[in-house]
């Protein structure tokens, strides 16, 4: 049954892997343009990055009610939902480009936010037709979609973003392409219309939120989830404005956000067997270790090399720390409580990243008189998040121990 089961998951996972891929690019297109355009069109430099803001913002207001949604009517409902939530909001943004209005790029942004967050969901997707033993590497796998649009999103970015008189619009333009016609996949997919357990028939009540939080496991799968998100998005968003504040091109930054992305999904076709091998808690871990790593590099110069070196860094904490806080939430709830969880964790895990993403432009540009000094208060920042996840890891480890 398991053979079964899992030749099944294989197909899914497959059509999964390209929809990262494929759909998957524009976001690293957009985090290069986003903060540059919105400081093109924004009145004060400090809400630089509100575009790139929003689009977290739309993807946490968005959780609450696509996982319930998906649940009720299939993946496939929600996922073609967001990719045609994506091709409005590159439409509206590009219109605001056009007319030169910081308001409707914004507006355009959260739609984006929609397709985020029904992205997010792919992973998860993965997972309802899986064994357990296959469950961590078919989330590894998804994940390693990125690879590819780690490589087309920022080449195509070069190819696209001067194309036109106004700067940025063919980056907006050719996001309305990818997501026309990566929505097709989804057609391939074979997923299951509801619960993998039927709520009339499961004699244990749905537990709240608040109860679901209380599990140990759960917690701290979120808040291992929400800071190697957070931090992973409060460095890339100032990224490009700190590379071209130091004097280096925009090419430069969609390469550095290139190698970024590519560490980022790269790990991910080893990932799954990792967690396998030494526990989830280990990789979770081992990811908290290398986002200070990462850290470390940036504080230490803004020579290129550093840069590189930093945002790949980056991009290996995020991918150990998330997938590894992913697995964990995966295995920590009942199938019936599977749209209530994965919503929650996304609400909390994108409110975070919101939050960190308005931080980033603030600190880039408002925390010093020079793009050194607003570099440095943003990597500063990840300090106090490190030691909450690395807190909260420990205390889960040592439970056992506490409860006996």
């Amino acid at each position: 049954m398991t053979e079964i089961d899992d030749t099944r998951a294989r197909r899914n996972v497959t059509v999964l892997v390209l929809a990262q891929a494929i759909l998957g690019a524009q976001l690293p297109m957009i985090f290069v343009v986003g903060g540059l355009a919105g400081s093109q069109l924004a009145s004060n430099p400090c809400l630089a990055t509100l575009p790139i803001s929003f689009i977290v913002f739309g993807s946490m207001t968005t959780a609450p009610w696509i996982s319930p949604l998906m649940q009720r009517n299939g993946r496939q409902f929600g996922f073609f939902l967001g990719a045609f939530a994506g091709a409005v909001g590159a439409a509206v943004s590009a219109y605001g480009l056009y007319i030169g209005s910081f308001a409707v790029l914004l507006a355009g942004s959260y739609l984006t936010g929609i397709y985020m967050s029904a992205q997010g969901f792919y992973r998860f997707a993965a997972t309802d037709t899986a064994s357990d033993a296959f469950r961590p590497k078919a989330i590894s796998y998804v994940m390693a979609g990125g690879l590819l649009s780690a490589i087309v999103g920022p080449q195509l970015n070069k190819v696209v973003s001067d194309a036109f008189v106004i700067p940025f619009l063919g980056t907006y333009l050719a996001i309305i392409v990818l997501n026309l016609v990566g929505m097709l996949l989804f057609l391939w997919l074979d997923l299951p219309k509801g619960s993998r357990a039927a709520p009339s028939t499961t004699p244990v009540a749905t537990r709240s939120r608040l109860e679901l939080l209380r599990e140990p496991r759960i917690l701290v799968a979120v808040i291992c989830a929400m800071v190697s998100y957070a931090l992973m998005n409060l460095v890339m968003t100032s990224t490009p404005l700190a590379v071209v504040g130091c004097g280096f091109t925009t090419d430069n930054a969609n390469d550095i956000v290139s190698a970024h992305v590519l560490a980022m999904f790269a790990p991910s076709f080893v990932t799954g067997h990792l967690i396998a091998r030494f526990g989830v808690e280990r990789i979770i871990g081992a990811g908290l270790v290398i986002l200070a790593a990462a850290g470390i590099v940036a504080l230490s110069g803004v020579a290129l090399g550093n840069f590189f070196v930093a945002l790949v860094l980056l991009g290996f904490g995020w991918n150990f720390g998330f997938i590894g806080a992913t697995t964990m939430l995966a295995g920590a709830h009942r199938p019936e409580e599977r749209g209530a969880v994965q919503g929650l964790n996304d609400m909390i895990v994108f409110g975070m990243v919101t939050l960190a993403s308005l931080a980033s432009g603030g600190l880039m540009n408002c925390a010093g008189g020079t793009a050194v000094q607003g570099w440095t208060a943003v990597n500063v920042a990840m300090v106090p998040f490190l030691v909450l996840a690395g807190g909260a890891l420990v205390w889960l480890v040592r439970q056992p121990r506490l409860a006996v």
